[in-house]
Formats: structure tokens, sequence, C-alpha cells
């Protein structure tokens, strides 16, 4: 499994793909699966992180989750935020139209 934090990350979150239909999705303190980033287990340490990708493996096996990896987030006014920009845009969903996907909903809701 792969990991694209940086080295000394203090904090990082789990995320991978859903197979069925390709969404992004995050692991949950309880072990789920979550489409929201606010919803993530937040590890500290190398060895919580590394356990967040041991926890991930069943997932894996079972064919729901393909490619999960760790990634840098900062924990901001009691929510979550990715710290690159690599993340922040798989968590808002597709760039190409902001019509549809997550941006959508959002627009919808904050609109």
């Amino acid at each position: 499994m792969a990991q694209h934090t940086r080295k000394g990350a203090k904090e990082q979150a789990l995320t991978a793909n859903r197979l069925i239909d390709g969404v992004v999705v995050y692991l949950t303190a309880d072990g789920k699966l979550s489409e929201s980033l606010q919803d993530a287990e937040v590890a500290e340490g190398k060895e919580a992180a590394e356990a967040l990708l041991t926890r991930a493996t069943p997932f894996v096996d079972a064919n729901e989750i393909i490619e999960p990896y760790l990634f840098a987030v900062e924990l901001e006014d009691g929510r979550i935020r990715a710290v690159s920009v690599r993340e922040t845009i798989r968590q808002a969903g597709p760039t190409v139209r902001l019509d549809l996907g997550k941006q959508a909903e959002l627009a919808d809701v904050h609109g």
C-alpha cells in the first residue's frame, strides 16, 4: 500500500477509492468507510498511521477498495483539512464540471 505523505507528517488519514463506483472514501475510527473526510480517523504518529494501513487490508482483500494510502491532514477549528492540494481536489470530486459531483451538492447547500 502506498503512502503519499510527507515524512514527518504529524497527523494522517487513510483514503482509497471504492471499487464499485470509484468514489473517494476514508477509513473511520469505527472501522467503516465514509465519503466524508470529516468522518476519517486521524492518526498521530508513525505507529498509529501504520495501524490505519493495516486496518484497510480487509477492505482490499474483499475487493471493496483499491490502493489505500495515508495522506497528511491538519485539525483546524475542529475540522479535518487535507494539507495537499491533491487531496483537497480528491475530496471535492471531479474538477471538469462544477455542476457535477460533490461540488454541485455543496453549491446547493451553501448557495
